[in-house]
């Protein structure tokens, strides 16, 4: 990989031959857990300015309508997660010039108090090209990490490393971008549908023509209007909050699905059926198969899906599960694909044999789904790569967990285009989630479970032993699910959390987690949910077969603290009676506790003895039994987690104050 020094620059197909489309990623470490950042892109013509505001791209505006840019929102790494950005460069209009790539900080943070930040960039195959470290952030709360830029018929890429004190908006202002900058205006550009009165009806009716007449002239008549400054995305179709009365005579009426699943007896008949009604899908719902396929480096373009098609190779000819083909100003990207349900593993000699085929065939990708994770550094599939090939295929992996979140973030909060696509999101959604087909993401945590567990009971689990450290992978690919699951169900991003002290290798901080376990015997994880106002912690404590959820929240800056034990104590009237709450005190491990039942009619009780010292904050935790099985059943572990932090989520943090306000465009966030 092209390590880039500030200033510096580089041909983007002296690097790759695969170079079209590329994947920008943008990354740091936050010290405490918390810190994080916004990303956004600035396409700017011969003048350095952007031709319209609608060159600039943000977490308001975040595709662009030919496909150049799509910010794909973050991604768990090693150390947390990253911001990636696709570019299709093939389809970057050829009066844009220069493509600006920047992050911002917002309510006083700065990029100081950041660690380890990098950009790195990599091409259609997944191969890392280049990286640039940031050394010298300082004070500042916008930066440009890097940009790319047109030398003749050739892109590319220079290390910027630029901050702006004046945040986003002021380096958005110095493009040329008119922002909207009053924080008390309403969301203004948003617009909501009508109620849909009967959607499988005008689902039925769209789906053949999926842009309609109207739909034309409505994007005719935007296309005349003059365009609003940034600051809120158009609100797109969702299905209605509360469910429609059914008109069943009774209970015992089941509605018809367009994906049954009562006929499914095998697995061969799980995997066929589920890769054929995803791929169907995807080829129908524009929005969904760009977002599955953007990150692997496919193009914005007409999509079509294939099943059960037959390859040469060898003697035995090979059929892969399904194919997905793009085609964009007459150039094909072709992903092979290999479906795995119910738990099934990945077969190495099969994915290895449709790697060959693709680098022979000139395919660009093969995609694994299965209801396993994958995690950085730890391939679920070994394959080797042929160096002496000139074409290099990539090998990406999504978890069913993983297709069905990104299929509720579309119908239930962020919308689709039409009707049509929504009810058809809505019956993949249906099937992925019954129990009958196989989809159910990751439901096993291995056969090391049972062993650790005995031995950290009877305390013969000794550092370096190999099956902590399955344990932990284990527990890293939970934690990523149960990330998947809430930040589907909430609307939001939830994210895993990696402290800067735990180091950047994703082997050596497993192996030093692994070394916890054995001799504390506990697992821990901490969950960034947009909006919460701290941490969610996670805890299984392997000795006492209980997990603990909790959340800190800071003091309040102003006021007594008499009056926030009270207003705290308000707040919660709804949360379970045995919730605990601690008081945190400065330069003390712990302070006043108790539980929720006992503290309700002695708010007082909050409160240290001592009136001279410092309150920080307040600690708020839930316990319960955890599942002892390994696998997801009614007693499982897996089951137990994901129960424990969706009950302690809608009990306990939905009551406190939101520490995130709504995000608008304006100066003052920046």
């Amino acid at each position: 990989m092209h390590e880039m020094t500030k200033g510096s620059n580089v041909s983007l197909s002296a690097l790759s031959e695969n170079a079209g489309s590329v994947i920008v990623g943008l990354g740091w470490v936050s010290p405490s857990g918390e810190g994080d950042a916004d990303v956004s892109v600035l396409l700017l013509n011969t003048d350095g300015k952007v031709r319209s505001d609608a060159d600039f791209y943000f977490y308001n505006n975040p595709v662009a309508a030919d496909g150049s840019v799509q910010l794909l929102g973050k991604t768990p790494t090693e150390d947390g997660n990253e911001d990636r950005i696709g570019f299709d460069l093939t389809a970057v209009p050829a009066e844009v010039e220069r493509i600006v790539v920047a992050a911002s900080r917002y309510e006083g943070a700065r990029f100081g108090e950041l660690e380890d930040l990098r950009v790195t960039l990599a091409d259609a195959a997944g191969e890392h090209l280049l990286r640039f470290a940031i050394e010298d952030a300082g004070e500042v709360s916008a930066i440009i990490f890097g940009e790319l830029y047109r030398r003749g018929e050739e892109w590319k890429f220079r290390a910027v490393g630029q901050g702006y004190e004046s945040g986003l908006a002021g380096l958005a202002t110095d493009f040329g971008v008119d922002v909207d900058d009053d924080p008390e205006a309403d969301g203004g550009e948003t617009e909501t549908p009508a109620p849909v009165e009967s959607l499988p009806q005008a689902a039925l009716e769209a789906i053949p023509s999926p842009r309609t007449p109207e739909d034309r002239t409505g994007a005719e008549a935007a296309a005349k209007k003059p365009a609003a400054r940034p600051r809120t995305a158009k609100k797109k179709v969702t299905l209605p909050k509360a469910a429609r009365k059914s008109l069943a005579e009774n209970e015992s009426w089941r509605e018809s699905r367009l994906f049954p699943v009562s006929v499914l007896k095998s697995d061969r008949d799980r995997e066929m059926r589920a890769t054929s009604v995803l791929l169907s899908v995807m080829a129908q719902v524009p929005e969904f198969g760009r977002r599955l396929t953007a990150g692997f480096g496919a193009p914005a373009g007409r999509m079509e899906t294939f099943t059960e098609v037959s390859l040469p190779h060898g003697d035995t000819p090979r059929r892969p599960d399904g194919v997905v083909r793009v085609e964009r100003a007459g150039k094909l990207w072709t992903a092979l694909v290999e479906t795995k349900t119910n738990g099934n593993a990945l077969k190495p000699d099969q994915v290895q044999a449709y790697m060959d085929i693709a680098a022979r065939r000139g395919y660009e990708a093969v995609i694994t789904l299965s209801n396993d994770v994958a995690l950085e550094g730890s391939p679920l599939v070994d394959v080797k790569i042929d160096g002496r090939r000139k074409h290099k295929a990539a090998l990406r992996h999504l978890s069913w967990a993983e297709v069905a979140h990104q299929a509720q973030m579309l119908i239930r909060h962020e919308g689709v285009g039409n009707a049509a696509h929504a009810w058809l999101l809505q019956e993949l959604l249906h099937y992925l989630q019954h129990e009958n087909s196989g989809c159910h993401g990751f439901q096993n945590m291995g056969s090391a479970w049972v062993p650790v567990r005995n031995g950290i009971d009877d305390e013969t689990l000794c550092q370096g032993d190999p099956r902590a450290l399955e344990v932990v992978e284990s527990w890293e690919r939970l934690i990523r699910q149960v990330c998947l699951g809430l930040g589907g169900e909430l609307g939001q991003k939830v994210l895993p959390v990696q402290r800067a002290k735990r180091g950047t290798d994703p082997g050596a901080r497993r192996a030093l987690l692994a070394d916890r376990l054995c001799t504390d015997g506990r697992l821990r994880a901490e969950l960034r949910v947009e909006g919460a106002p701290g941490l969610l912690g996670v805890t299984a404590d392997l000795r006492t077969g209980k997990l603990r959820t909790s959340v800190e929240i800071p003091a309040p800056e102003q006021g007594y603290p008499l009056t926030w034990a009270k207003r705290l104590v308000r707040r919660l009237e709804d949360a379970p009676a045995d919730l605990h709450i601690e008081t945190l005190v400065e330069g003390e491990p712990g302070g006043p506790r108790g539980t929720l039942e006992r503290l309700r009619p002695e708010p007082a009780d909050m409160l240290p003895k001592n009136t001279t010292t410092r309150i920080t904050g307040f600690r708020l935790s839930l316990l319960k039994s955890m599942g002892s099985g390994r696998g997801n059943a009614e007693s499982g572990f897996i089951r137990s987690v994901d129960d424990a932090v969706n009950r302690f989520y809608t009990t306990v943090v939905v009551h406190l104050d939101n520490a995130t306000p709504q995000r608008v465009m304006t100066k003052e966030r920046a």
